[in-house]
């Protein structure tokens, strides 16, 4: 970038600016001192190195205002900012030792309902879901680091619906399963559908000025949590998903991407307990020791 004559950082004194407002900065918690000092000093590093004018940091701070006035109890703006700028992928990247609470890229709050208990091989898709076909029986294990299997791990299943939202909000396929001494899961539901995000507010907005497209890959989301073991939070996306290299939430990075293999064999129909062809796909969830018990 070419600097405009007189408007180098050096020129106009911003190293005693920041020098000015950091010295300022007081907080009793050495955490939030260290935060909000970080915070001051990348901002003043974004202004100098994209000589960034007054035009340009007002339509940005009117941005920011809108999307706090579209955030209301039941639609998170900030959260879906977050899932879009990447930032919410780099979180669970950095913080794997760490519960992690999906916004589910969707500008909604967190899942606080807890999915319904099913038993080993239910059907967890709704009747009209299951209705439409494209069935899928997802099974596989969940193992320690030393590929034994683990009792009694709690796996929270969420999907999401060729729609908005995920499934504890807007009534589709959901499950929490409790493995056995096997350490085997196993349920039926649907092959997962693509979903725009919310397009109608500033992260649409965003979304458009930046040239990328709203609409995520279709997935199913898999909580594990088990005695000593990290909790482990990945999604399940097809391998053949035409969005699986343009996810605008970056959510493909920090998953399991699986074949969706087709099984037509009539006796494994019947003994999967399907209406007819499905989708058969396996996928072991492996747990991490917890050092920290």
């Amino acid at each position: 970038m070419v600097s405009r004559p007189g408007t180098t950082p050096d020129h106009v004194g911003a190293g005693a600016v920041m020098v000015g407002v950091l010295s300022q900065i007081d907080a009793a918690d050495p955490r939030v001192q260290e935060l909000m000092s970080s915070l001051v000093m990348h901002a003043h590093a974004f202004i100098c190195e994209n000589e960034v004018t007054w035009d340009e940091w007002l339509t940005g701070l009117d941005f920011l205002a809108r999307v706090g006035r579209w955030t209301t109890p039941d639609r998170n703006e900030f959260l879906l900012m977050s899932d879009i700028s990447g930032s919410s992928a780099l979180l669970n990247a950095l913080n794997r030792h760490q519960p992690w609470i999906p916004a589910h890229a969707t500008g909604k709050r967190a899942v606080s309902r807890t999915a319904p208990v099913r038993r080993m091989g239910d059907v967890i898709a709704t009747e009209e879901e299951w209705a439409d076909g494209d069935w899928a029986l997802v099974h596989g294990r969940v193992l320690d680091t030393d590929h034994e299997p683990v009792a009694g791990a709690r796996m929270d299943i969420r999907q999401a619906r060729g729609s908005l939202h995920f499934t504890s909000q807007a009534g589709g396929p959901s499950a929490l399963l409790i493995t056995g001494a096997d350490g085997r899961y196993r349920f039926r539901t649907v092959r997962p559908r693509s979903y725009s995000l919310p397009a109608d507010g500033p992260g649409g907005e965003w979304l458009r000025v930046a040239g990328c497209q709203p609409v995520r890959p279709g997935h199913i989301l898999a909580s594990v949590e088990a005695r000593s073991h990290r909790r482990l939070d990945t999604r399940l996306f097809a391998a053949d998903d035409p969005l699986l290299h343009l996810d605008p939430a970056v959510g493909v990075k920090d998953a399991r991407v699986l074949e969706f293999p087709l099984n037509d064999d009539p006796a494994a129909i019947e003994a999967a307990g399907m209406p007819g062809p499905y989708f058969d796909v396996s996928c072991d969830l492996v747990l991490v020791p917890d050092t920290r018990v």
